[in-house]
């Protein structure tokens, strides 16, 4: 359980330092050459394909207190290792986070705005959705978007899906998912992840942890959701195997 914990710590710490690193450092980059919602999404993905490879045999690589209580749910993962899962990767996101801050402020260029919308890269619905989506409409996108994430990873990493290809497929799915709902929430489908980043901003003033709530409770309905509708799907020829979960 120690290696585990270790590695799914790291791997959490890897995505939101990865992910939510592209968005504050490099989506506008001040040269007029930032990788914009295409360059971040592509990271977030990376990050999972990447340690998915590295650390998926050590502990499925779920990095995602969402995906670890879908794949529960989903009969792929003992309920005895959930909360230290939890745990681990809410400790990594949060590292990360304040790395990040540590990092930001390296720099005179960097500028908090504790009332803008995603600022430093927290999720957000009403006035702190990048583009002003609603409460309702944020809840259906993070439990949709979850839940069919949910539904790709328990596929891809069936017994009878081709060997080897999960953690492309489930990087691919967490790129595509971001590529949608960037301009939404700024994208959790992860409660780690926002919890990771909304700390050190609330810290300095923002609003997101008033909001953290739908960030836990949307990916966490989806992910049990798009696991009992692949169970369903796959009825026939359900399996135990928990080769590679990822994010």
């Amino acid at each position: 359980m120690s290696r585990k914990f270790m590695a799914e710590m790291f791997g959490t710490f890897w995505l939101v330092f990865g992910g939510c690193g592209s968005a504050l450092y490099a989506a506008a980059h001040a040269s007029g050459n930032g990788i914009g919602f295409l360059g971040v999404s592509f990271a977030f993905g990376l990050t999972v394909l990447t340690m998915a490879f590295a650390i998926g045999h050590i502990s499925g690589c779920h990095l995602n207190p969402a995906v670890s209580i879908g794949l529960c749910v989903g009969g792929r993962f003992s309920s005895k290792e959930l909360l230290p899962y939890i745990a681990a990767q809410c400790v990594g996101a949060i590292l990360a986070g304040f790395c990040l801050w540590t990092i930001a402020n390296g720099t005179t260029a960097f500028a908090f705005d504790p009332n803008a919308a995603g600022a430093f890269a927290t999720n957000g619905f009403g006035s702190f959705s990048p583009t002003g989506y609603s409460m309702m409409a944020c809840f259906l996108a993070e439990v949709l978007l979850t839940g069919f994430f949910l539904f790709v990873i328990m596929g891809s990493t069936s017994k009878n899906a081709p060997a080897g290809f999960a953690p492309i497929a489930i990087g691919l799915c967490l790129t595509l998912i971001h590529l949608i709902s960037i301009p939404i929430t700024n994208t959790s489908v992860n409660p780690a992840r926002s919890l990771g980043v909304a700390l050190p901003a609330a810290m300095n003033g923002s609003a997101a942890m008033g909001q953290l709530w739908m960030f836990w409770v949307a990916p966490i309905i989806g992910a049990c959701l798009g696991a009992m509708a692949y169970r369903f799907c796959a009825s026939g020829t359900f399996t135990t195997n928990t080769r590679t979960a990822a994010a």
